[in-house]
């Protein structure tokens, strides 16, 4: 059975910077009902799963302002207009971990499909590097962690890794690195 979709009748702005746009669209139901949705428009994002050649996965340790705490999660970004989901995963892994590499991309998926259109890209980097180029952003501050597979899970499940990202990112990735 096909689902019935909504129309879209206009779309406004409310609010936009360099990373996401708060839109309002009007739409009218398959019923004839109108509607109002509100919603973040995003260019997307990049995760970057960096693995080094004894299987040991990166991760950064960062604080998180929203949250008041700090977050174990792949390097990662949003995407602005006019760049690409790989420049962006190489710029992330460089910026974040200090190190280059070959990328992968392993899928992609929407992180909260009733608030956000954006969709993320996950990649897997190996054969990594240290990378020469100096990239930090100012508002942001890394603390490299190594990690085995099992120690990936074994965070996880304990809820020490809670950034949701960082886990679908992680779930489509791991059975690549078995």
């Amino acid at each position: 059975m096909a689902l019935k979709h909504w129309q879209k009748l206009s779309t406004q702005t409310k609010y936009k910077n360099a990373w996401w746009t708060y839109t309002i669209s009007r739409y009218a139901l398959p019923s004839g009902k109108d509607g109002e949705y509100h919603y973040v428009h995003t260019e997307g994002s990049s995760f970057v799963i960096p693995v080094l050649a004894d299987a040991t996965l990166l991760l950064v340790n960062q604080y998180r302002f929203l949250n008041d705490r700090e977050s174990l999660e792949f390097p990662g970004g949003g995407i602005r207009e006019g760049q690409n989901p790989l420049e962006v995963a190489r710029k992330e892994l460089i910026e974040e971990t200090g190190y280059a590499g070959e990328l992968q991309k392993v899928g992609t998926f929407n992180p909260y499909n009733g608030i956000t259109d954006e969709i993320c890209h996950v990649f897997i980097a190996r054969n990594l590097r240290p990378s020469a180029a100096e990239m930090q952003d100012e508002s942001e501050e890394f603390e490299i962690v190594k990690l085995s597979v099992e120690e990936m899970e074994a965070k996880i499940e304990i809820n020490e890794i809670y950034d949701g990202m960082t886990m679908a990112s992680w779930a489509l990735a791991k059975h690549l690195l078995r």
